[in-house]
């Protein structure tokens, strides 16, 4: 273990970090790369001027000092860093904008305060886009994978589910597989076979909503009466 002298006397810089971080989304983060990545984006982006205050991938793939702390995860730094930063776009803590430029894709991310958002829905909408890139800025609305989905409503991931996963992953659409697990999570059945049940009735009878997503105070109600009643804890 390596010590720490202290912090020296008299003025030092400081980061900020608001309450919340540490009443809420510090209980919830259980993934050490995920925290080194939150805590050293806070850090970059303090020190940042102007009105689009963002990070970039290639910024942090080139951070040596991020680099160096993310190898005590027992991942390949680079590799740490590519699943730390998809576990916190899709805890929400970070906002994703894909900036495309010719040949050209960069990775930016926003912290999600009120301002990274504005900034967010103002490139959405066209009405600025990133320096570096050229007229052709999208939003990319980044889809958990179905492992960080499962370890954030199910719990840790036993390996002899993992080729299963990969599977309802090339089976069924993104959108599905977020919504039965909400819905397992909103039950309070957080099972595997209970979210399985759902994708393949989906699967089986049809999805029509209108609107591509399910009300699911209903879903609630008609899953705690009918099909998969006997897996729900009341």
């Amino acid at each position: 273990m390596k010590g720490f002298i202290g912090f020296p006397a008299g003025k030092v810089r400081v980061t900020p970090l608001p309450s919340l971080f540490f009443s809420e989304l510090l209980p919830a983060i259980d993934d050490l790369a995920e925290l080194k990545i939150t805590l050293h984006c806070f850090w970059l982006l303090h020190q940042k001027t102007g009105d689009l205050r963002y990070v970039t991938r290639c910024e942090l793939a080139a951070d040596t000092l991020l680099l160096d702390g993310l190898r005590v995860t027992g991942q390949p730094p680079q590799q740490a860093l590519e699943a730390g930063l998809e576990k916190a776009v899709a805890r929400g803590t970070l906002l994703h904008v894909t900036a495309r430029h010719d040949s050209r894709e960069e990775h930016c991310y926003f912290m999600n305060t009120a301002h990274g958002r504005q900034a967010v829905e103002r490139i959405r909408r066209g009405e600025i886009r990133l320096p570096e890139s050229g007229p052709q800025v999208r939003l990319e609305a980044q889809r958990p994978n179905i492992f960080v989905l499962y370890e954030q409503n199910i719990g840790l991931l036993q390996p002899l589910l993992a080729d299963e996963l990969r599977d309802a992953e090339r089976t069924y659409p993104a959108d599905w597989i977020e919504e039965a697990f909400r819905i397992a999570a909103e039950n309070n059945a957080r099972r595997w076979s209970y979210v399985r049940r759902i994708l393949e009735r989906w699967a089986t009878e049809g999805k029509d909503d209108g609107t591509g997503r399910r009300d699911i105070e209903k879903d609630r109600k008609r899953y705690v009466k009918g099909k998969y009643g006997e897996y729900i804890k009341h």
